[in-house]
C-alpha cells in the first residue's frame, strides 16, 4: 500500500511542476517581443537653466527613430497643433525633419513626438525649447 501512495504523490508533484512551468512568466521575453521606438540625436539645443539657449524662429529640427518604428505612426505636434514633418527612412533608421513655425517666435513651445514600433509598442518624446525673438 506504501509504494502505491508513494507513486500517486510522486505523479502528483510531477504534474504540478509541468503545469506550473508552462504558465512562467518572464517580464524578458515580453520586452524582447516589443521593442519601443528609440528616439536620438535631436538637432536643436533644449531649453534648461542656467543656459537659457534660444533657437531661431523658423528652426529647421530633425531626430533619428529607431528601424522598427513604423513610419505611418510617426507625429509631431506643437502647442497641440500638428507640424509637417519629412522622414526618410533606410535600413538602419527614420529621420524626420520639421521646421518651428514663425507664429512661435517669441515663445516657449514644447515639440512632441508620438510614434509606435511595428509591434505596436509606442513612444512619446518631447523637447523644450524657447523661440527667440526676431
Amino acid at each position: 500500500m506504501r509504494v502505491n501512495h508513494f507513486v500517486q504523490a510522486t505523479l502528483a508533484v510531477a504534474l504540478l511542476s509541468v503545469n506550473v512551468g508552462s504558465y512562467a512568466y518572464s517580464a524578458g521575453e515580453v520586452e524582447e517581443a516589443c521593442k519601443k521606438p528609440q528616439v536620438r540625436e535631436f538637432s536643436l539645443p533644449t531649453y534648461q537653466e542656467p543656459e537659457k539657449i534660444e533657437v531661431a524662429a523658423e528652426s529647421e529640427f530633425s531626430f533619428k527613430l529607431s528601424e522598427w518604428t513604423d513610419p505611418s505612426t510617426i507625429k509631431v505636434t506643437m502647442k497641440e497643433q500638428s507640424v509637417p514633418v519629412v522622414i526618410e527612412s533606410n535600413s538602419s533608421f527614420h529621420k524626420v525633419t520639421a521646421i518651428i513655425p514663425a507664429e512661435y517666435t517669441g515663445k516657449y513651445v514644447r515639440i512632441n513626438l508620438f510614434s509606435k514600433a511595428i509591434l505596436g509598442c509606442y513612444e512619446r518624446e518631447g523637447w523644450l525649447v524657447k523661440v527667440a525673438n526676431k
